[in-house]
Formats: structure tokens, sequence, C-alpha cells
């Protein structure tokens, strides 16, 4: 069986940059360029084939055409492709946000939850991320935050540089900060809970949608708390799933 080339698909969200269609050669025309779906059979961006008699045909079809013998052994407990890898340029800061886990989303949007992993590709001086928050808090003082617009208050605030290496779990709140450039493995899926978006509006010139209340029910409301026993992994994980919860276990890098 010959390799396969891939060619992504592009999402030109209000935050993102140019450098991955300047610098990282993704072919895309537009003006912004904030994410390059690389390894995907997501039905909200998916890869297509570049090469061979497939050529046009996305991953998805290819597979479907295949069987998914071509996935080999391990993925045969999947319900679906169980991996989404993509590329993400941060001119602006993400909104901050947080992602359910299986079981909530399985039953709530129809598709997985998302647990994922960030390796830092570059990042400006002084470039930071959210990750989780500083001390424990309520679920009520969480949701009069929100409300008040003070949430970034306690959030824990991640200073990065070129090569860090960043874990998130379903239902860690989270937020990419300005001038970073990451590249990203994570869940087949593409649900997300805005909780703050900085008063930005979207093309339509309305501001985005948030989603407090799925934000509540999902989200950690303490700080993280580094693991070493995944050693020499940076971490293991059992978020990749059958429709029935948590089997088996990933472990990235």
């Amino acid at each position: 069986m010959s390799i396969l080339k891939l060619k992504p698909s592009c999402k030109d969200y209000l935050w993102g940059g140019h450098r991955l269609a300047e610098e990282y050669g993704v072919k895309y025309d537009g003006k912004v360029l904030a994410e390059a779906w690389e390894l995907s059979c997501h039905s909200d961006g998916p890869s297509y084939i570049a090469n061979g008699m497939y050529a046009g045909k996305t991953l998805q079809e290819y597979i479907d055409i295949k069987g998914k013998e071509v996935l080999g052994l391990n993925c045969r407990r999947f319900r679906d492709f169980p991996i989404l890898t993509k590329f993400i340029n941060a001119k602006q800061s993400l909104s901050v946000q947080v992602h359910p886990s299986n079981r909530y989303a399985l039953k709530n949007e129809g598709q997985y939850g998302k647990t994922e992993m960030w390796y830092v590709m570059d990042a400006d001086p002084g470039a930071y991320l959210y990750y989780g928050f500083k001390t424990e808090i309520s679920k009520e003082e969480f949701a009069k935050r929100i409300e008040e617009d003070t949430l970034l208050e306690v959030l824990n605030a991640v200073p990065v540089q070129k090569g860090d290496v960043l874990f998130i779990e379903s239902g860690t709140i989270h937020a990419i900060g300005a001038g970073i450039l990451i590249a990203e493995f994570q869940q087949n899926s593409n649900v997300t809970y805005r909780v703050y978006d900085y008063g930005r509006v979207g093309k339509d010139a309305k501001k985005r949608d948030l989603h407090i209340e799925k934000a509540l029910a999902v989200t950690n409301r303490v700080p993280i708390i580094k693991d070493k026993s995944s050693y020499p992994h940076v971490a293991d994980c059992a978020a990749l799933g059958n429709d029935a919860g948590m089997i088996g276990a990933a472990s990235l890098l």
C-alpha cells in the first residue's frame, strides 16, 4: 500500500494569523488561517487525499471504501476514527473554554468528548496561556465570575516558550494566548463550550455564543496537579473510548 498524502481543512477563525501559510507551506488563499486540520475524519473539517487513485476523497471516505482494517488492529474498538491533529496559529487570544468528557458529549452532543495535548511550536516573548484555576472555586463563584467578567482573575496563567508541552484533560478550563503557534493532538471531536470571549463579535457583527450552562456542568473547578505517573510518556489517558465510556489508553509522546 502506498503512502497517502493528505490536504488539511483550513479554518479562518477571527483570532488567527497567516503563519501556517507563510512559514509552514499550508496551501491557503485567504487572509486569516487560524487552524489547519491535518489528520481528520471529522465532518466539520475532514482531511482530503492528495495523491493516487483516491485523490479528492476525504480520509473518512477512503476508510469507508477500504474498510477499517487499513487502520490496524488498535482501531477496531473505536466507533469513529479516534484522533484529530491540527496546527493552530493564535495571532490573538482564543476564547476561554472547556471541553466535555466522552460520557457527557456522547449523551448531549452525539460525538466524543475532547482531551487534547499541545506542543508549542513557537511563542512570542512574554506569551502565555490559561490552564486551569489558581485555587479551587465553587460552582456559584464560577457562574458569578462569568456573569461579572472577572473570570480571568482566578485562572492560572502559564508563560510558554517553544518546546513546551501541556496535557489538557476534558473538564479543564483553558485558553491559548496571543502570539502562540501550537500543534494540537486531540480526540476526534469538535465540542467546545465557551465561557469568556473578550466581548468580541463574529462575522455577523454579533457577539459569539457562550455555553455557560454546559460549561458549569463539565468544568473541574480545582487547580491542576502535575502527575508524573505516566513516565516516560508525557501523559497517559483513558479518554479514547467507545460509546460506553472509557476504554483503552492513549500514550501521548
